[in-house]
C-alpha cells in the first residue's frame, strides 16, 4: 500500500511537484475540494460527495472539466493502483493555471489534483467508544460556508485553538448561535429530540449530516429539528455529537469546561452511531 496522486486524470507520485506556481488554488484559495472516505476498498456515499461537488463548483463559476463519471473511474484507479482498502481520497478542482489577476482568468482550464492515502485505524477508536471534548470558538469564516472551498483559514485558526485546549473540535459560534464544528456537522439531543443548525450559507450540507438527518433518524423514529440553538442551551443537553467523513458519528462529552448529560455517550448518539456504522458495512460490503 503506497499513496499516490493523480493530476488530471494522470497517476503520479506524491512527492513530484506537479502544481504551477500560478494555479489560483495556490494563489488564491480559488477552488472546491472533497474528502471521501474508503472501506474494504469502496469510495463510501461517492455519489453525494460529488453531487455537493457540482454545486460547489457552480456556485464559483469554474466550469466542470469531468463528468461524475470519470471522477467516480479516478477514484477506482486510485484505490485499484494504491492498494488502500482503508483511507481516504482528496480531490480538489481549481479554476486553474493563468497568471495573477483578481477577476476570472479568460480560457482558463481547471486543474484537477486527487491523493489517496490509508487510515490510521486506531486514530479515533477511544473517541468514537468514550466520546471527545470539544471547544467554543467565534465564526470567523466567510458568510458562504455552505460552498466547500479552499478557503479554510477560519476553520485552521478554530481547530488549533481546541487542539491547544486538547479539545478534539471547535464549535463555531456566530452572533450567539452554534453553526457547526470546524471541520464537521454539530447536533445536540434534547429530551429525545436532535436538535442540528439548518442548512444554509452559514454552514456545510455534510454528507454524514445528510445521511443522519435524512435517512438514520427517521428509520429509528428520532425526531430531528434544524434549528439554531445558543451555546447556554446546547450545554444543557443531554447528548451531543460530530458528524462528518473523517469524524464518523462522534460523541462529545464535554463542552469548554461543561459536562454534557452525565459525562457518557448518550443512548440515542449510540443508536445513530449504530446505524451510521452499519450502513457502511453493508454498501461496502464489509
Amino acid at each position: 500500500m503506497k499513496p499516490i496522486g493523480l493530476v488530471d486524470g494522470q497517476l503520479v507520485d506524491l512527492n513530484e511537484n506537479v502544481v504551477p506556481m500560478e494555479d489560483r488554488g495556490h494563489q488564491f484559495g480559488d477552488g472546491v475540494y472533497e474528502v471521501t472516505k474508503v472501506y474494504n476498498g469502496h469510495c463510501f456515499a461517492l455519489k453525494q460527495h460529488l453531487d455537493r461537488l457540482f454545486r460547489s463548483l457552480k456556485e464559483l463559476r469554474i466550469p466542470a472539466a469531468y463528468t461524475p463519471e470519470e471522477l467516480a473511474e479516478f477514484h477506482g484507479n486510485l484505490i485499484k493502483e494504491s492498494g488502500i482498502t482503508e483511507g481516504s481520497v482528496y480531490l480538489q478542482i481549481t479554476r486553474g493555471v493563468a497568471p495573477r489577476v483578481h477577476s476570472f482568468p479568460d480560457k482558463v482550464v481547471p486543474r484537477l489534483t486527487m491523493a489517496i492515502r490509508p487510515a490510521n485505524p486506531a486514530a479515533n477508536q477511544e473517541l468514537w467508544a468514550n466520546g471527545a471534548k470539544v471547544i467554543t470558538a467565534p465564526d470567523e469564516r466567510w458568510l458562504r460556508c455552505d460552498i466547500k472551498s479552499l478557503n479554510l483559514l477560519g476553520n485552521i485558526l478554530a481547530k488549533q485553538k481546541a487542539k491547544e485546549a486538547h479539545c478534539f473540535e471547535a464549535l463555531m459560534v456566530r452572533d450567539g448561535v452554534v453553526s457547526e464544528g470546524s471541520s464537521s456537522n454539530f447536533a445536540v439531543v434534547k429530551d429525545g429530540v436532535i436538535w442540528t443548525h439548518p442548512v444554509n450559507n452559514l454552514i456545510l450540507k455534510g454528507v454524514t449530516r445528510t445521511i443522519v438527518v435524512e435517512e438514520l433518524a427517521p428509520a429509528l423514529d428520532i425526531s430531528v429539528l434544524e434549528k439554531g440553538f445558543s451555546p447556554e442551551f446546547m450545554k444543557t443537553a443531554q447528548e451531543a455529537f460530530l458528524m462528518g467523513t473523517s469524524t464518523e458519528i462522534m460523541p462529545v462529552v464535554g463542552i469548554d469546561k461543561a459536562v454534557v448529560g452525565d459525562g457518557t455517550v448518550g443512548e440515542i448518539t449510540r443508536k445513530i452511531q449504530q446505524a451510521y456504522v452499519a450502513k457502511i458495512n453493508r454498501e461496502c460490503k464489509r
